[in-house]
């Protein structure tokens, strides 16, 4: 693919400019963000802001010397046939897949762009302010509607999804993102101001990314009323029809099948095994020691995307209401997309 060669230099200015613009958007993007419900009820006003500043804060200067830095490729060398790789975007939070599209930009390959239907108009409006600070990206990203004549593919779906993608794309290097989700663990000394912080990474797009909390670990006997207190500032989150929708339907079941369960008006907890819980629910399993925990979690690494806690109970963990404000190097799956990409050239 004969492109014009874009310096490591020029790409990390042009990042850096960006985020300056996401930190302060102009009309246009405002317009989008005020639009955004319109498209889809989920992408509310907040949420939109959230996401977008989210990127601008990820784009800091500083970190993108470290991020390029760190990867496995030498940015400087002239490669004049670079690879064109396939994006199929999620569209569960807003702009959840635009990492991706850094990814292969930051890496100078060439991104060809699905976009999900639930989220269409965000990323090509980013991606025309990045065009005008540096042109040369111009020839760097397609929107399609297809995916042909690709090198490598990186694909975001469910559990079914994703099986399609494994086999549809087994003959070309890939990236198959599945359903994950996160988890925090609590000792019972938490201070309140941790447990708000918490609520974050529960309530911040309603629950529905990857990198939101969808099950805590407490001790044995653990008294969930100092954490419903700690939390109560995010019951606006019941004003969402979409949300308290769910929240009534989850609430019906368990009371139509006897499950035994603890409600504040606008979270569901359920005593569960599982990881994954429906939206308005938070699921939690009591541990008796930090040894007996650190063997199951162990076992779950391949289900869990972020473990919040204090506690040295993994190897790396974030503190409480981080994860929704992940660094250029958290990488979805922990998977690093970036030097991924670096060996396909």
């Amino acid at each position: 693919m004969e492109i014009s060669f874009l310096t490591y230099k020029r790409r990390l200015e042009a990042f850096a400019l960006l985020g300056d613009f996401l930190n302060s958007p102009d009309p246009g993007l405002e317009e989008l963000i005020l639009q955004g419900p319109q498209q889809n009820s989920w992408f509310t006003v907040e949420n939109i802001r959230k996401a977008i500043a989210g990127i601008g804060q990820m784009l800091i200067r500083a970190d993108l010397e470290i991020w390029f830095n760190s990867a496995s490729a030498d940015f400087e060398k002239k490669n004049q046939n670079l690879k064109a790789v396939g994006l199929i975007l999620a569209g569960n939070i807003p702009l959840v897949g635009f990492h991706d599209v850094l990814c292969v930009l930051a890496s100078g390959n060439k991104a060809l762009i699905k976009l999900s239907s639930s989220d269409q108009k965000l990323t090509p409006y980013i991606l025309t302010k990045l065009t005008e600070i540096e042109p040369t990206f111009l020839e760097r990203f397609q929107f399609v509607e297809r995916l042909i004549h690709y090198d490598a593919v990186i694909a975001t779906g469910s559990g079914n999804s994703s099986r399609y993608f494994e086999y549809y794309f087994k003959n070309v290097p890939h990236i198959i993102r599945k359903n994950r989700n996160s988890i925090a663990v609590l000792n019972g000394n938490e201070s309140k101001a941790s447990l708000t912080d918490l609520g974050h990474d529960i309530f911040d797009y309603f629950g529905l990314g990857c990198r939101n909390v969808s099950k805590v670990y407490v001790p044995v006997g653990y008294d969930f009323k100092f954490f419903f207190e700690a939390i109560e500032e995010f019951k606006a989150v019941a004003d969402h029809h979409k949300y308290f929708n769910n929240y009534e339907y989850n609430k019906s079941i368990f009371l139509v099948n006897m499950q035994k369960h603890l409600d504040n008006g606008f979270l569901l907890l359920k005593q569960d095994e599982r990881i994954a819980s429906p939206l308005a629910v938070l699921y939690f399993e009591e541990y008796v020691s930090l040894l007996q925990l650190s063997q199951v979690l162990k076992s779950l690494d391949q289900q869990v995307q972020c473990v919040v806690t204090n506690m040295p109970v993994v190897s790396q963990s974030i503190d409480f209401g981080q994860t929704q404000q992940p660094k250029l190097w958290d990488y979805a799956d922990k998977i690093n997309t970036l030097n991924f990409l670096n060996t396909l050239n």
